[in-house]
């Protein structure tokens, strides 16, 4: 068994490594998926946000504002109140569907992707988690390139100049909130550069997972 922090900054590639991870047969959690799931009206982390930040960030139908949620922590500082909200029990659960995999697969090679592994101890909203994973799969790139990746995704092309310039500016705020790569490299075991090529970025990552799998125990013969 392996558990393996898949991490990196904004815009840097690291969905793609995870695809590529994933159909080598290894397991993948993603963070932000699980953390969506448990955000969901009714659950457990929805009803503690909207207690603390109040009934402005629910939209009309009840659900939670992500868009005004995003304001508050990015924007108006209040990033660390959100982050000792959702950190610890999204964590957990990531540690609770670990746990079941491991034991219907000794063998299994689970990858948690997460922009903010060291993150969330440099921010004290969880300690020791770091010291969690058996290897550090680290993604990178220039801070412009992050920052270009970024606003493909969340902005059409025809969108008016004032709503990607909003764009940029929130991304230049969440990649701030980051740590710089320059740090995170100091606790990585792998270091993936996603500045190249999809070949490249696939290159490196298969070169990887076939490390990977010798250290979990697995037998080779993924493609």
């Amino acid at each position: 068994m392996l558990r393996v922090g898949l991490t990196g900054g904004l815009g840097s590639g690291k969905s793609t490594v995870a695809t590529i991870f994933r159909e080598c047969g290894f397991h993948v959690l993603e963070a932000d998926a699980i953390a969506r799931e448990m955000m969901q009206s009714g659950q457990e982390i929805f009803r503690a946000i909207v207690a603390h930040f109040g009934p402005s960030v629910q939209r009309v139908d009840g659900s939670l504002d992500r868009a005004r949620l995003a304001v508050l922590a990015f924007r108006e500082g209040r990033l660390d109140e959100l982050n000792r909200i959702v950190h610890p029990p999204v964590i957990a659960e990531q540690e609770r569907r670990t746990a079941e995999i491991f034991a219907r697969d000794p063998c299994a090679v689970v990858v948690v992707e997460s922009a903010i592994i060291f993150e969330a101890e440099a921010w004290g909203t969880v300690t020791h988690w770091r010291e969690r994973f058996d290897r550090i799969v680290l993604v990178v790139a220039p801070d412009e390139v992050k920052i270009q990746r970024f606003l493909s995704r969340i902005v059409p092309e025809d969108a008016a100049p004032e709503k990607r310039a909003e764009a940029e500016r929130d991304a230049h705020a969440r990649l701030a909130a980051q740590l710089p790569d320059a740090i995170k490299l100091q606790g990585s075991d792998f270091v993936i550069d996603n500045a190249g090529s999809l070949a490249s970025t696939r290159s490196q990552a298969l070169e990887i997972a076939s490390v990977l799998r010798a250290a979990s125990g697995q037998a080779a013969g993924y493609s």
